[in-house]
């Protein structure tokens, strides 16, 4: 089995900061992408960045120059250091990883964290 462990969520002012976390733990062979998804009330899902395993990144144009993404391989962990927060940013971030893993064989796919709340005031 595989876990996905995120922490970092809070309650902060608009135009303050926070770092998330994201821990993969289990018996993983691989990581190739990494990445963090939100959701708010009423709304869908949608991307807020990706890495790669090489450390290309991709991010939604709404969090671009605000938003950076960055993954720690040994520690199979991707971060993400949001500042000048909005109130449009208050969602549950979900981070992912397209992994490689072991039960019985080895499988590929991906897997999801269970959420952090991140609440923007205004």
């Amino acid at each position: 089995q595989v876990q996905l462990v995120e922490s970092g969520g809070d309650l902060v002012q608009a135009g303050g900061s926070l770092r998330l976390s994201c821990a993969a733990s289990g018996r993983i062979g691989s990581i190739n992408a990494m990445g963090w998804y939100r959701q708010a009330p009423g709304k869908q899902r949608e991307l807020v960045a990706t890495i790669t395993g090489g450390g290309s990144t991709n991010y939604a144009d709404s969090n671009k120059g605000r938003f950076t993404i960055s993954r720690d391989n040994a520690k199979n962990t991707v971060y993400l250091q949001m500042n000048s927060l909005k109130p449009e940013d208050t969602a549950v971030y979900y981070c992912y990883a397209d992994l490689m893993w072991y039960e019985v064989t080895w499988h590929l796919g991906d897997y999801w964290g269970q959420g952090t709340q991140v609440t923007v005031s205004s």
